[in-house]
């Protein structure tokens, strides 16, 4: 794990024409360096950065115009996923990465920020360019938080172009505090899904409506320019892709922020998934979309939970979607249908998903409750209170949740 919490700034670049072909031909020239990073590395089946540096510096430095440092920043990037491409999968075939967007990466040594002034200096094929960053006018904005913050320490950064403007992502970081394990601990368990994205004990529904409506749309679209054929289809088609996979991540960073405030709010000292290494195996082949969409929206709930000490942890998958939350039994008839859940041992009722949450924080909660080991108190966030592993309510302050809508749910 991280010894930083990380965080990104988005801000627009202003710049002239030759800043401009300056910085696009520096895009260009780490493409091309990642792609021969990933060759070298492809062939002699080495994914660790600094012994890929040693194979492929040199024919990088060759191939390309770019300094030292980007050379190297672009074999590391092309090392990275190289890494990410093994990982997929161990068991199947794997394609070789291709680095093809618009970007390129920055660190303290190629990039200089002036956050007096509000500009930055980036190295380029040729001589450094400065360019104006485009803050918003509130003083207070996000980015500004970080730039006049020296709690937070300028990091890896990246420049992309998007609709012709230019963008820099800076990172920043700071040292974590020491994070103890709390003694009494509180667990917000949460269901992921298709219809309803993410579902968590507390009953909050984050729906998927909307992002699988676009992925839909893209899918039809997709299948339309691919018939026409044409080249100025296939430009088309790569911009709508773009903009698709801008629409996800943000709609998924959104989604992990009411999460992790959903956790804050209940005063959760954990968020406990299911162990995502297990939901190919849950997933029909034509959502691989979702795999990834989940994966993703733990990611982002992960390193946003971390920055609060909020600690993310996963459980074993098997039968939350048919075990009840109220007396543990299993059953395939528990579920009659994808939306509702009706134990046939006690009775209960509740939405399914909600239900699959509960389940999910419970076992949590019970883990450490038959631990040997075990210190403190565990228990699972609710809407309206939490429980203990006993099975025992705990309501909370009269006025935190009007109504107890935790024992039925629609």
């Amino acid at each position: 794990m991280s010894d930083y919490h990380r965080r990104t700034a988005v801000t627009r670049l202003q710049v002239s024409s030759e800043q401009r072909q300056l910085l696009e031909a520096t895009i260009d020239e780490w493409r091309r360096a990642a792609n021969v990073a990933v060759a070298i590395g492809w062939e002699a089946d080495e994914t660790a950065k600094t012994k890929l540096q040693s194979l492929g510096y040199e024919e990088v430095r060759e191939q390309t115009e770019l300094g030292s440092q980007h050379a190297i920043l672009a074999i590391h990037e092309a090392a990275q996923a190289l890494a990410s491409a093994r990982e997929v999968d161990r068991t199947q075939a794997t394609s070789k990465p291709t680095f093809t967007a618009p970007t390129v990466q920055y660190d303290a040594r190629s990039m200089t920020v002036f956050d007096g002034e509000a500009s930055v200096s980036l190295a380029t094929v040729a001589d450094r360019v400065r360019c104006d960053l485009v803050l918003p006018d509130d003083a207070d904005g996000y980015q500004q938080q970080y730039l006049h913050d020296d709690s937070w320490e300028l990091s890896a950064s990246s420049l992309t172009v998007r609709d012709g403007e230019f963008y820099l992502h800076l990172g920043f970081r700071t040292p974590k505090g020491s994070i103890e394990s709390p003694k009494d601990r509180t667990v917000l368990g949460v269901d992921l899904g298709i219809e309803n994205l993410a579902v968590t004990s507390t009953a909050h529904f984050e729906s998927g409506a909307e992002l699988l409506h676009e992925r839909r749309e893209f899918e039809r679209v997709k299948a339309g320019l691919q018939r026409t054929g044409t080249e100025s289809a296939h430009r088309t088609l790569d911009a709508r892709s773009d903009r698709e996979q801008r629409f996800c991540r943000d709609y998924l960073h959104r989604v992990s922020n009411r999460i992790v405030a959903e956790a804050e709010r209940h005063d959760c000292s954990h968020v406990v998934f299911e162990d995502l290494r297990h939901i190919r195996d849950s997933m029909p082949g034509g959502l691989k979309f979702h795999e990834w969409a989940h994966r993703q929206l733990v990611q982002y709930v992960r390193y946003k939970a971390e920055y609060r000490d909020i600690v993310v942890e996963f459980v074993d998958p098997e039968n939350t979607s048919r075990e009840c939350s109220e007396c543990s039994h299993v059953s395939e008839q528990n579920r009659p249908n994808r939306d509702r859940f009706a134990c046939r041992e006690c009775g209960a009722t509740a939405n399914a998903d909600y239900n699959a949450a509960k389940t999910i924080g419970l076992r949590y909660v019970r883990r450490g409750h038959q631990s040997s080991r075990r210190t403190g108190d565990r228990r699972l966030a609710l809407k309206s209170g939490t429980v203990r592993p006993s099975g025992e309510f705990v309501p909370y302050p009269s006025g935190f949740e009007a109504e107890n809508a935790d024992k039925s749910v629609p």
